[in-house]
């Protein structure tokens, strides 16, 4: 179980949510995941993401498979993934942080978002708390975060 942000190429005449509703809508639970067919534009995108985030964030570890490229975080404040597939992308953070420790990995993953908006032009959103990731609040997606961990380890442990 993991807090997901959602990062999305807003399709020509729709809105963010309106091109999930396409996204969605041609969605088949009972197919095969497309293979991994990036133009290179997406490619030269997802250089550059790797790139920064190496630059500006620190040491990352990066993958490539059959449906996605997936860059992690190494070390400190703890591991954020990010899986781009060219049209998409989404950040996975664990629900393992809580307090100070749930802001810094906000705060990485917002920044990782906001890097990837950047570089590649997609629109990110935070569905957990409902804010975008460009203009919104790394403090309102760790109280989130926090919260659901300690239910998490209250129930689940």
């Amino acid at each position: 179980m993991t807090y997901d942000i959602m990062l999305v190429r807003v399709q020509p005449g729709l809105t963010l949510q309106g091109t999930l509703d396409r996204f969605n809508a041609d969605f088949d639970p009972d197919a095969d995941l497309p293979l991994l067919r990036l133009t290179q534009a997406q490619r030269s995108e997802w250089d550059r993401i790797l790139r920064r985030v190496s630059r500006d964030i620190g040491p990352v570890e990066s993958e490539e498979y059959l449906y996605s490229l997936t860059l992690e975080t190494v070390g400190p404040p703890g591991r954020v993934q990010l899986d781009y597939c060219g049209d998409t992308a989404h950040i996975e953070v664990a629900y393992r942080h809580s307090g100070p420790a749930a802001l810094e990995v906000m705060e990485l993953a917002y920044r990782i978002a906001r890097i990837v908006e950047d570089e590649s032009g997609l629109t990110g959103h935070d569905f957990e708390v409902d804010q975008p990731t460009r203009t919104g609040d790394p403090a309102t997606a760790a109280a989130r975060l926090s919260s659901v961990s300690k239910w998490a380890q209250h129930h689940l442990s």
